[in-house]
């Protein structure tokens, strides 16, 4: 519907905190009021002239909307893959490769939910390759000159025909089929709470571009009562090792594969995470013949597709997780950790001021994700019984860091040492390994029991 009774008023300034103001439009059509609210003034009367010159052009203004018909249709043609797409161009700058492939992943994910029409749709696996591999890949674009390769061309222009315009996106019943597709993986199965999560954040952020750029007046997901799956975010108690089990499944490495054994090491001993032990060089290590040393941590080594990295190779160098760009972490490396280090260093670091760790033969490149997940395999086979490797215990490299956590919480060194120590929060140290910090029942109830005054009433 349209109508030519407009009716619009002057601009209302607001006074905010402090000296900031905003500037609102206000009109009506059809005696149906609006209004679109600026951050500046110049704003506000650029968009309130455009509506005073549709008005004396005998323009016709949707009752919809409340704005001038080409202005309205304008609004309608954009859709959800245009908005997909610049809110990938926006974000491409400043993320790392790990989160361009997370946001890349979470739009391919949501995308099938929010097509207009499944007729002459192509099939959902060349839908998800299209998305993944180039839509939402901005570096993949720029490269091909916004043309899609031959193989991937019919799909990408039904998919710009044939996504929902984002008046419709916003329909509370299509963002609760969006976020209920996010609980789902591909083989049907229910998909991780932390993923879901994730992707939901995503999602949330694409939606929220919209409301920057005024192609949604609100944002439709705050209108939805809609629950995510439950996500405790605890590590779980059995895939820790104790101390004799992480020394066999070390003895296992060193076996097979003497030069990754300082790798898994630095995980057990000092916490460290996979990317920091392979950006972790020579002259950070600190070493004496006798007693504790330290490794003064400077950043991260991701291992990303070369596809998603700037530099087009598969590695990308980072900050350490949580941390300013030029920001450090010293962590305590117990005698046992130091005298494994000082024999890596003597038999196998080629530099005193390159990586520790490399991969082995005479190339000279960081050692490799599937490299050391391969190592850790045969380990878990020769140190642990059948029963333990059908078991989660120690099932990722990862948890070596989990079992060096919990090690030092139930040692009784302080959460805020801790804390220091694994790069976290003290917050989320807390709910991360509540579940692994053992023994402190029965010291707690003897604290109360002296409070009081049991003990001496016994």
């Amino acid at each position: 519907m349209s109508s030519y009774n407009v009716r619009i008023h002057a601009i209302l300034t607001n006074d905010l905190s402090g000296k900031k103001k905003s500037y609102t439009v206000r009109w009506k059509v059809a005696d149906k009021p609006f209004r679109e609210t600026f951050a500046t003034g110049a704003l506000a009367e650029s968009f309130r002239s455009k509506l005073v010159v549709a008005q004396r052009e005998g323009t016709a203004f949707d009752e919809k909307t409340g704005l001038p018909e080409p202005m309205a249709r304008e609004l309608n043609s954009r859709s959800w893959y245009d908005l997909a797409v610049s809110f990938v161009d926006m974000k491409w700058p400043r993320a790392a490769a790990t989160q361009r492939k997370s946001i890349a992943d979470a739009l391919t994910t949501v995308t099938p939910a929010l097509l207009a029409t499944s007729r002459g749709a192509p099939d959902e696996a060349e839908i998800r390759h299209a998305l993944y591999t180039w839509v939402f890949n901005k570096q993949q674009r720029d490269r091909d000159n916004s043309t899609p390769p031959d193989d991937l061309t019919q799909v990408v222009r039904w998919l710009k025909a044939n996504t929902l315009p984002l008046p419709d996106v916003a329909n509370p019943a299509t963002v609760r089929k969006a976020l209920d597709l996010l609980t789902t993986r591909i083989d049907g199965g229910p998909a991780a709470a932390n993923t879901v999560a994730r992707k939901r954040a995503v999602f949330y952020s694409a939606l929220k571009y919209a409301v920057e750029l005024r192609y949604l007046d609100a944002h439709p997901m705050d209108f939805i009562q809609w629950r995510a799956p439950k996500n405790t975010d605890q590590v779980d108690r059995k895939v820790v090792v104790n101390p004799e089990q992480a020394r066999s499944l070390l003895a296992a490495v060193r076996k097979r594969d003497p030069h990754l054994e300082g790798f898994f090491a630095c995980m057990y001993f000092a916490a460290l995470r996979p990317s920091e032990v392979i950006h972790l060089r020579a002259d950070e290590c600190e070493l004496p013949e006798e007693g504790w040393g330290w490794l003064h941590l400077s950043g991260s080594t991701q291992q990303v597709g070369m596809d998603w990295s700037d530099s087009g190779t598969s590695l990308e160098d980072r900050e350490l997780k949580h941390r300013a760009k030029k920001a450090t972490r010293d962590v305590p490396a117990c005698p046992e950790l130091v005298g494994i280090l000082r024999q890596h260093l003597r038999e196998h670091c080629r530099s005193a001021h390159g990586r520790m760790f490399n991969a082995a033969g005479a190339r000279v490149a960081p050692v490799s994700k599937s490299t050391y997940l391969r190592a850790w395999r045969q380990a878990r086979e020769t140190a642990l019984s059948p029963a333990q490797q059908w078991s989660p215990l120690a099932h990722r490299p990862y948890d070596l860091r989990h079992a060096a956590v919990s090690l030092w919480l139930n040692a009784g060194v302080p959460a805020t040492q801790v804390a220091q120590w694994a790069g976290h929060s003290v917050h989320v140290l807390l709910k991360v390994y509540a579940s692994c910090i053992d023994g402190q029942d029965e010291a707690a109830r003897k604290r109360i029991e002296g409070a009081l005054g049991t003990e001496e009433a016994g």
